[in-house]
């Protein structure tokens, strides 16, 4: 576990991965606890009750003997279409024992998303859950449900595997092109543990409780949050919310005693909207979006604490945060580099550089996925050398990394490249907007606009004077060449699963607009 130091600076030139020469997940984050001490909490299921590190163990146990029945070897893949549930995370330890690889998957994907990943795996079952979903039928393969298949009793071995053998097969979220699968070896847990831990302001803490309203099919809310939390001892909730709500999510923090929450940016829009405090967290984490100075004051006075925003990719997670134990939060940057993380940002020849360039992650870090999924090429174009490019642009401010956007987002309006989290940032602190989105929109004249797409509060007349008014909104706060020139009202985003703005899709709006 990390321990505060001296400085930031003290903890990154102190830490070492020393990762064991054979690791395996299952005995990680459940076998060594149950050993050690097995009458400890480890999920608080509502369905289930309470799990403790022997129940989870043992629930592992079965359903690693039942598939080892219906011959899932060393290096099969195995999907996990399930929600929130003790039995989730009894699904991929079991997978992780027998040496297989686990696929998290979405119970939202529609059945054309999930047929695209269980045939581009070659998955040999799914473990689901009672509800079922409508692709598994198309798929046609054998599926497993533990609530209603006789599971065997008795210990199964887990599989005798290294750090960099394969374990998780993650899809990433699609938001700039076809998902691809990127896969992880068993050091993905280690390598999501310092983050995890300094975004959580050293979490392990006495009567720390963790809990996120994030489906666990996302590396946000898998290895955020569930493994790093039976990793370290934390109690994990595990509370299914099908559709995010602050009533519900306001219960579910109150009921089950939470201390520490992983909140999507999405979610944290939402309570601000609806007025809503969280006194008694510990801590609060955000990542996937950047927040901006207005959602960190927000923080600051509706839940009691400085939200840490944190910084990665389905391919390397977890490799910048911000630490309010340590240092204070600066708007607009992801944070410093993670111990056992080494960032840069990169000019057009792939040299660090002190100005605006692409963010990018050496190799080494524990986190970092082994290759895409029978996608050697694609696995090429992701390195520069030794380094990984996040397909972010970014800029350093001492040791604070400023996150400017996609690469694919950065907007060239009149020779200025204009980032849209800033605009989103300003225009969320004008009280008519709930959410919004911004994007480049072609123009022959400029190269491109700014364009945004509102959502407004309910109740909050979409016309014309709301437009010009959020216009100068911009205008007073920002520089002139960044305000949106065009808005447009919505009724809603389109989002991932994971509830991020699906920016290809706004910019394909844009584009048909101008007659692209």
């Amino acid at each position: 576990m990390l321990q505060p130091a001296p400085s930031w600076a003290a903890l990154r030139a102190g830490f070492d991965w020393a990762l064991p020469a054979r690791l395996n997940m299952a005995a990680q984050a459940c076998d060594d606890w149950a050993a050690r001490d097995p009458d400890r909490l480890a999920i608080l299921d509502p369905v289930l009750g309470d799990v403790s590190n022997a129940g989870l163990r043992a629930m592992a146990d079965a359903l690693a003997l039942a598939m080892a029945g219906r011959g899932i070897t060393r290096g099969a893949r195995v999907g996990v279409l399930r929600s929130q549930s003790a039995w989730t995370a009894a699904a991929h330890l079991a997978v992780w024992k027998l040496g297989a690889i686990s696929i998290p998957l979405f119970k939202l994907f529609g059945p054309d998303a999930l047929l695209t990943r269980l045939n581009d795996s070659g998955a040999a079952l799914v473990i689901g859950d009672v509800e079922g979903h409508p692709g598994l039928a198309a798929w046609g393969g054998p599926v497993l449900v533990p609530e209603e298949a006789p599971l065997p009793q008795g210990q199964c071995q887990t599989a005798d595997t290294g750090p960099e053998d394969p374990a998780v097969l993650i899809y990433t979220s699609g938001t700039t092109g076809a998902p691809k699968g990127a896969l992880h070896g068993h050091q993905i847990l280690t390598g999501h543990l310092p983050g995890v831990e300094a975004s959580h302001d050293f979490l392990g803490q006495q009567d720390d409780r963790l809990w996120t309203p994030a489906d666990w099919a996302w590396i946000g809310g898998l290895f955020d949050v569930l493994m790093p939390g039976l990793a370290l001892g934390v109690p994990v909730v595990a509370a299914r919310m099908p559709r995010f709500t602050v009533e519900d999510c306001l219960r579910i923090v109150r009921e089950s005693t939470v201390r520490n929450v992983f909140f999507p940016p999405t979610a944290l829009r939402m309570l601000k909207a609806e007025g809503a405090r969280l006194p008694g967290l510990r801590s609060v984490a955000s990542g996937g979006e950047p927040l901006g100075a207005e959602m960190l004051d927000w923080g600051r006075d509706a839940l009691g604490l400085t939200i840490n925003e944190f910084y990665g990719q389905t391919e390397c997670n977890m490799v910048a945060t911000s630490c309010a134990a340590m240092f204070p939060a600066r708007p607009g940057c992801i944070g410093q580099a993670v111990p056992g993380y080494e960032l840069a940002v990169l000019d057009g020849a792939g040299q660090p550089c002190d100005g605006e360039g692409d963010i990018a992650v050496r190799r080494g870090g524990a986190s970092m996925m082994l290759g895409y999924w029978n996608r050697p090429e694609a696995t090429a174009e992701k390195y520069r050398g030794d380094w990984m490019l996040t397909g972010d642009r970014g800029q350093w401010e001492g040791d604070f990394l400023r996150f400017v956007g996609r690469e694919d987002d950065v907007i060239t309006s009149a020779g200025y490249r204009i980032g849209p989290s800033e605009i989103e940032d300003c225009l969320l602190r004008h009280p008519a907007v709930a959410t919004v989105g911004v994007v480049g929109k072609p123009d022959a004249l400029r190269t491109e606009i700014v364009k945004a797409y509102v959502v407004p509060r309910a109740g909050v007349a979409a016309d014309a004077d709301l437009a010009r008014a959020l216009q100068d909104f911009v205008k007073e706060r920002l520089a002139r060449h960044s305000y949106p020139r065009e808005i447009t009202f919505l009724d809603a985003l389109p989002m991932t699963v994971t509830g991020k703005i699906i920016r290809k899709d706004l910019k394909a709006m844009a584009c048909s607009e101008a007659g692209q």
